[in-house]
């Protein structure tokens, strides 16, 4: 799609958007019902499409991606219509009489960029909010998944039109073109680098901005933990999409007395989960395309590897693997390793393991596995994180009852639910000025009212 065709739907759909259509929340559920429809026709279609593009087997892209963005939609069938409602507020004595209240109003027309490694879930999931806001969207999926990219087109045509939700597919001459409109906002979910050139863009036109990226998130395993328990859960959020998520637990910070033990319930659970050969299991996916491939091969050192290790380069698939003995100044703690390889560090007390942490860029999620309550209320309240979990990975981004984002170098606002509701909206403060009287003492000239008289309106 050339600049033309992309300036010529950000057009239409700013002008359908100012028709006031997309205002009645009526029009809102009834979107919303379409594309829900659509889904679950397609539910198949998309299971297959999320396979040929990332290996997910069917469960997999159920649990993970195509149920979410369903759970999703019903919550905003159940509750839009309370959140579009206007909610009046206390007005101070000065205002008599009048009404005043906030107004939760749509943007208007916005982008929608989503990556590659869970096309179907990080594109259509802000898409629901932003309906459910009122807003005309376009969406722009990853190049790097053409097939779940296809499958989007295809179920966005037949449930709306272009001046209401289009998409864009190609690369980055496409990705460009559409930074260099005016859109009202602009929702990104990538990697720090391209983050940063959507922001620099979006300063051009002031265009607000949600930035979901990522990080490199600490799994912190204390001496106090259930080590069984600990590993289970941690071997399924690192390998999860062959670790290809963004919130899986980067590395694991554990305290040096249990580091042994820890490292062994981990090759028990890798076993267990993944069998004795994951690169035959139809269950267990691929990375990417190949410079993703050799990417994370070049940041594991065969003299660190205690388990796994093994790849096929013509299946795309690394083996789940543990480093052990590594330190933040080996290459694979130089970035985010988004894929199916484990660091092992280790701490020797709790307020060590924080300060570190904290000296490096704010995480877009954190772990932390211990049965003390002190050690829960330090680390969450001391270390600067997006979200997490106590306990268990990965779960806290499954529920639209709380936000999910980063801050700092992880990105900035969140989205799901109420919050993904509030983050396309503009809430205006109105006020509702009755006209059968008008305080005189806010006209000049003031010296004809005594000082007490204002002090009593505004303290």
């Amino acid at each position: 799609m050339n600049k033309s065709e992309i300036r010529q739907i950000v057009s239409r759909q700013r002008s359908f958007f100012y028709t006031g259509t997309t205002l009645p929340v009526s029009y809102r559920l009834a979107a919303l019902k379409r594309l829900q429809t659509s889904i679950r026709k397609h539910q198949d279609e998309i299971s297959q499409a999320i396979r040929e593009d990332l290996g997910k087997s069917a469960f997999e892209s159920y649990m993970c991606e195509t149920g979410i963005v369903l759970s999703e939609i019903t919550y905003m069938l159940r509750h839009t219509r309370s959140f579009s409602r206007e909610k009046t507020v206390y007005t101070p004595l000065a205002q008599f009489h009048s009404r005043s209240y906030k107004k939760p109003s749509p943007y208007g027309t916005v982008l929608i960029m989503s990556p590659w490694n869970y096309p179907f879930l990080l594109t259509i999931e802000p898409l629901v909010d932003a309906i459910a806001a009122g807003n005309t969207a376009v969406l722009k999926p990853s190049a790097y998944s053409p097939h779940t990219s296809e499958m989007i087109r295809c179920i966005i045509s037949e449930c709306f039109s272009e001046e209401y939700v289009a998409v864009v597919t190609g690369g980055r001459a496409e990705n460009t073109c559409l930074l260099n409109e005016h859109f009202d906002y602009i929702f990104f979910t990538g990697s720090q680098a391209v983050g940063r050139e959507v922001m620099r863009h979006a300063s051009e036109y002031l265009t607000p901005v949600t930035l979901e990226l990522g990080g490199k998130s600490p799994c912190i395993v204390d001496k106090t933990a259930n080590l069984k328990l600990a590993a289970k859960r941690i071997v399924f959020g690192k390998y999860l999409n062959c670790g290809q998520t963004c919130v899986a637990p980067d590395y694991i910070y554990c305290d040096a007395s249990i580091k042994e033990q820890l490292i062994e319930e981990i090759k028990i659970q890798i076993a267990k989960q993944f069998g004795p050969s994951p690169l035959t299991s139809d269950d267990y996916g691929k990375i990417i395309n190949q410079k993703h491939f050799e990417r994370l091969t070049g940041l594991m050192d065969p003299q660190k590897i205690v388990y796994g290790g093994k790849s096929s380069l013509d299946s795309l698939k690394i083996e789940p693997t543990v480093m052990d003995a590594v330190t933040f100044e080996d290459a694979v703690m130089q970035q985010e390793i988004f894929g199916p390889v484990l660091p092992v560090l280790t701490y020797g007390n709790l307020d060590e393991a924080i300060e570190k942490i904290n000296s490096m860029p704010h995480p877009l999620a954190l772990y932390l596995f211990t049965k003390d309550q002190a050690n829960i209320q330090k680390v969450t309240s001391r270390c600067g994180y997006g979200g997490g979990c106590i306990n268990d990975t990965i779960i806290h981004l499954a529920t639209s009852e709380m936000g999910f984002g980063g801050f700092g170098e992880s990105g900035m606002g969140s989205y799901h639910g109420r919050d993904g509701f509030r983050t396309f909206s503009h809430e205006k403060s109105i006020v509702d000025k009755k006209t059968w009287l008008d305080l005189p003492m806010r006209y000049q000239p003031y010296k004809k009212f005594n000082d007490k008289l204002i002090h009593f309106f505004l303290k």
